[in-house]
């Protein structure tokens, strides 16, 4: 057992000591504002030269800080939850390869490097979804994988078109002619990997991957890289025509369906997966209002809870016979209380409840949809989401934590493991802290000089209680009801997402199959092939058979004649 907790724990311990080592260094930049260029030239051919660029400010220093951080604990943590996998030091390499793509897409400024660490997720992400080889793990991978190709091309689009700049350096953008075109391949590659609609369905098929995975995907890795590069390019996103208004519409409808979405599912994993979704909407909302550093206070605040939410869930179901529907659990909270009381940190800091790290970045982002100049529906439409929020995490509490025992009894055997109280405890401790000191450096790069109302102040602490009166009104007891009305389904499939992205191209591909073998393999291809031959050799077999029976008088009196001739020549002489 030491042996297989060995290279985890090491790795672990290098990411959290990295990420300590980090954080002075951290908080200088972000109070002066630095920023270094490191530009390495590795090849000079003539008057070309290949060289790669490194960045090194505030942006790319924190993010890598909380990545490591996050990545740490639950390396931590996955040295006992995954202690009886036989391929942990496996597993830990790819945790690692998949650490190391973030990191190379947050320091490398340059947009062909920058592939590396874009491609380095996708390739990796699909390793680590289909980690348990079965079927379900399989097609999760594939519709994950297709996803984020489209994203990849368009990354590579988007390289050909700047070509015109002379160079692909991120912060020296400027305007022109072919903006609008590069703006969209920007938007849509980066709506991909933060599965924006109508690409939202491979996120909730990618919770086939172990809870470990689950917990760096959704917190800090891959669904944050599209965030982050969209924060990358805003001072050259701001400058095109109809980028704010079209990124506010698709985020605004992203965060209702999730919200929505999550109110009636019943797996454990998938509703936080879409309280993801619903949270990366809350993110590209505060982009298109033209807030990005309050889109990047906000991941940071939701990689942390997140992370922690995600890690809680893993234990309770481990420990519940691997049973994920929640209608199935109860009374968790006197059998598990300190990871119950993690939970509840990172569910109540996910409603944005006061005083918690969800509370200071996501309050700022809806009191900032007050006073901008949107659309009032949108604003309705903000506000139902974040009741729904509400919603959703409360119904998960009461489902799941205080009702009473319904299923196979909860086993805490992992209660007392010190791998995994360590790895909560460190980030139940950034949940609540981290949201107030982080406010002090972000409100210092976008100050927001503006006075509101007592009503419209307490509005938002008025919609999570709203939500919480709703979840408990409509909380269904029978926890056994399995019928699916048409408004169920469509909710549940996240409006149609899910079957509309995987089923069609399923079909389309098996019906162009079954046409083709029945066309050409068994069709044209059997007349010119193999069996074609096979006729055509058995026909003049054949023919020549029956010509040689018909014909064996006539062989008979030929070859009597030409001996009868013989034998008179050979006499003659």
């Amino acid at each position: 057992m030491f042996t297989k907790l060995k290279s985890s724990s090491i790795s672990s311990l290098f990411l959290l000591m990295y990420s300590t080592i980090l954080f002075p260094l951290t908080i200088m930049f972000l109070l002066n504002q630095n920023c270094i260029l490191f530009e390495w030239s590795i090849l000079q051919v003539s008057s070309c030269m290949v060289s790669i660029i490194f960045i090194v400010d505030s942006i790319s220093l924190s993010f890598s800080n909380v990545v490591c951080l996050i990545s740490g604990c639950v390396m931590m943590f996955s040295s006992s939850y995954m202690s009886h996998d036989p391929f942990l030091k496996r597993f830990t390499w790819l945790v690692m390869l998949f650490v190391l793509s973030m990191n190379l897409l947050v320091f490398i400024p340059s947009l062909p490097a920058l592939l590396l660490g874009w491609d380095g997720l996708g390739i990796v992400s699909f390793a680590l979804v289909i980690y348990y080889q079965n079927m379900k793990s399989l097609g999760a991978g594939m519709i994950t994988v297709l996803a984020n190709r489209i994203g990849d091309v368009m990354i590579l689009i988007s390289i050909g078109l700047l070509v015109l700049q002379g160079h692909w350096n991120i912060i020296l953008m400027w305007d022109f002619y072919l903006s609008a075109w590069t703006a969209m391949t920007l938007t849509i590659a980066a709506m991909t990997k933060s599965a924006q609609i109508p690409f939202s369905s491979w996120l909730p098929a990618a919770m086939a991957a172990p809870t470990p995975v689950s917990a760096l995907v959704h917190s800090s890795t891959l669904v944050t890289a599209g965030v982050f590069l969209l924060i990358r390019f805003f001072p050259f996103l701001n400058t095109v025509h109809g980028f704010k208004s079209g990124l506010l519409f698709l985020s605004v409808l992203t965060l209702l369906m999730a919200g929505i979405g999550a109110n009636y599912e019943n797996d454990l994993k998938k509703i936080i997966a879409l309280s993801t979704l619903s949270q990366l909407g809350v993110m590209m909302m505060s982009l298109a209002m033209g807030m990005p550093y309050l889109a990047l206070f906000h991941l940071y605040t939701h990689a942390l809870f997140k992370a922690l939410l995600f890690l809680c869930a893993g234990t309770i179901i481990h420990n519940s016979s691997n049973t994920q529907d929640i209608r199935h659990m109860g009374m968790i909270s006197q059998q598990a209380p300190l990871t119950i009381s993690c939970m509840n940190i990172a569910n109540l800091s996910l409603c944005g409840a006061p005083f918690l790290s969800g509370f200071y970045s996501k309050d700022l982002i809806l009191e900032f949809s007050l006073i901008n100049p949107t659309s009032m529906i949108m604003v309705l439409l903000i506000f139902l989401a974040t009741g729904m929020t509400a919603a959703y995490s409360f119904r998960l509490s009461f489902c799941s934590l205080w009702d009473y025992v319904k299923g196979s009894p909860y086993h805490s055997k992992l209660e007392k493991d010190p791998y995994i109280n360590w790895a909560t405890t460190i980030l139940a401790t950034a949940a609540i802290s981290a949201g107030l000191l982080m406010q002090i450096v972000f409100t210092n790069f976008t100050p927001i000089p503006f006075v509101m109302p007592p009503m419209l102040k307490y509005l938002t602490i008025i919609v999570i209680l709203m939500g919480t009166i709703m979840a408990m009104m409509l909380w269904d007891l029978d926890f056994n009801t399995k019928k699916m009305n048409k408004m169920k389904f469509f909710f549940s499939t996240m409006w149609f997402l899910t079957p509309i992205s995987s089923q069609p191209l399923t079909k389309f591909s098996m019906l162009l199959g079954t046409n083709m073998m029945k066309s050409v393999d068994l069709g044209w291809m059997e007349i010119l092939g193999g069996q074609g031959a096979n006729m055509l050799m058995s026909s003049l077999s054949r023919k020549n058979q029956m010509i040689q029976i018909k014909s064996f008088n006539f062989f008979i009196s030929l070859m009597l004649s030409a001996f009868i001739i013989f034998f008179m020549l050979f006499y003659s002489f």
